[in-house]
């Protein structure tokens, strides 16, 4: 075992970063399927529905009108996606790992806000500007007004005379935006960090919610759907579909593998300050197939934990009889982990994750942890072969957990660990891990895979770092101790 020295080293001139991407038949169907509906979607809205084709470019109006109505069907589409991303399919999931899935699901969802919000713009000043009405006073009408008797859209290119609002399920829809609004800003980094993972969790769920609101707006009115049965059938089905998807892998699929494993507490061991480890045993646990690195959705079905789920890593390599699962007192579920008691009935969905030794591609894994981000670190310790080198980033001595295990494993298969020690904040470790440090530690670093779990604090300055020191984006594998 080696303890790094807190340096600051003078950093290199970049080097280049080669971008080489890896042909990946699922992820490609998978694309081409989404464009493909994607494209269909705009074929419809193309061809004009109930008002015939090229009803959209017939004056300022008309045109406004026509780009609202885009951009709901789109926003419709990608609030499906959105749920899809993480649904838990299987397929997907193996293919893109649930880390780039997250990313993938934080971004559409903020896209699905912008087309939702530009649908509500576009359509209103469409509308106003043929009544010749404000922008305010339009919406109010929507909302206050008595609703059309039929779905067929009043007014048109020359303006509208009937005192009714021109589309049915206003209301619902506003509050079906207001849903998605509270998502998309309970996401946003700065309010996140200030919310408990069970109310994050709890505003998340609300996306259902928003979804169907939208349903009973979009469905009875959407211009493209009204007099088309195909295309009308065309969208039940994609919602379908979506429901059918969600409720057999989050809902079905856990509930059966709950019932066949019987999984239960068996152990409970305090590691250090704050950080408690839980050994968790059942039936059949081999067939589930888990891997050193990946991670399991949680459920304890006792008081205070029965209503909430986390992500937590396996802390060891699976041995077929039981996982043990190492957490960190962060918030309120996690800091009274301790206080569960044994015997008690968990639920475990899962396992994901691509964070294991078969995503490397060389024989020179390079394990980067941060913080409690060791435990699947340390997992794949016990399985990863080659010329293997962990740094192990905490800002105090104080912070380092399974001290003696990741030295007897280390010692054991020959194995090299830096504990790298300093808080980030002061002038003396603000250059820990950055370029210049990793190539002193690791002087071939450029040839090896990054593993990297922790913080995303902590992986976002160790990212660029390591793209600077000259490993290729394909070969860094992260795993962010976030949802």
């Amino acid at each position: 075992m080696a303890s790094s020295a807190v340096t600051s080293p003078a950093l290199p001139a970049a080097l280049s970063v080669r971008r080489v991407g890896r042909w990946n038949p699922t992820l490609f169907a998978v694309w081409l399927f989404l464009a493909g509906n994607a494209g269909g979607i705009v074929w419809l809205w193309g061809a004009g529905g109930a008002d015939g084709l090229g009803y959209h470019w017939h004056g300022l109006a008309a045109a406004f009108v026509g780009a609202g109505r885009l951009t709901a069907l789109l926003s419709g589409y990608l609030a499906l996606v959105e749920v899809l991303l993480l649904a838990r399919l299987p397929l997907l999931e193996r293919a893109v790992g649930f880390d780039r899935l997250t990313v993938w699901h934080r971004r559409n969802g903020f896209l699905v806000i912008a087309l939702v919000l530009a649908h509500v713009i576009f359509s209103v000043w469409g509308y106003a500007m043929q009544d010749r009405n404000s922008f305010l006073n339009e919406y109010w009408n929507w909302l206050t007004l008595p609703q059309p008797g039929s779905a067929t859209i009043s007014g048109g290119i020359g303006g509208s005379t009937a005192p009714t609002s021109p589309y049915p399920g206003i209301v619902t829809a506003t509050l079906g935006t207001a849903l998605l609004l509270a998502v998309v800003v309970t996401s946003v980094v700065a309010v996140r960090r200030k919310l408990s993972y069970e109310w994050w969790y709890a505003i998340h769920f609300t996306v259902y919610a928003a979804i169907a609101l939208a349903w009973f707006h979009m469905i009875p009115d959407g211009n493209e759907l009204v007099v088309d049965r195909v295309a009308a059938g065309y969208w039940r089905g994609l919602f379908a579909l979506t429901l059918a998807l969600v409720l057999y892998f989050r809902v079905a699929r856990p509930l059966v593998q709950a019932a066949r494993l019987e999984l239960r507490v068996t152990e409970v061991v305090r590691e250090a300050p704050g950080v408690v480890s839980l050994r968790i045993a059942g039936r059949g646990v081999e067939r589930l197939g888990a891997r050193a690195g990946q991670f399991f959705l949680w459920r304890f079905l006792t008081r205070g934990f029965w209503y909430t789920k986390h992500p937590f890593s396996l802390s060891e390599a699976p041995d077929g009889r039981s996982f043990r699962i190492t957490v960190k007192a962060l918030g309120d579920h996690t800091a009274r982990l301790g206080e569960i008691p044994i015997g008690t009935r968990v639920f475990a969905d899962g396992p994901f994750g691509v964070f294991t030794a078969d995503s490397g591609q060389t024989r020179k894994p390079l394990l980067i942890a941060g913080g409690i981000g060791i435990t699947p670190v340390r997992a794949l310790l016990e399985r990863m072969d080659g010329d293997v080198v962990v740094l192990y980033r905490v800002v105090s001595s104080d912070d380092i957990v399974f001290a003696g295990e990741l030295d007897r494993i280390a010692s054991a298969r020959g194995t090299r660990i830096e504990y790298v020690v300093g808080d980030h904040r002061s002038p003396q470790a603000r250059d820990l891990l950055s370029a210049a440090h990793l190539q002193s530690l690791v002087p071939d670093v450029a040839e090896r895979d990054a593993f990297v779990c922790g913080p995303p604090g902590m992986i976002e300055r160790i990212l660029p770092s390591l793209r600077e020191a000259g490993v290729p984006r394909r070969r860094i594998h992260v795993e962010r101790f976030a949802l």
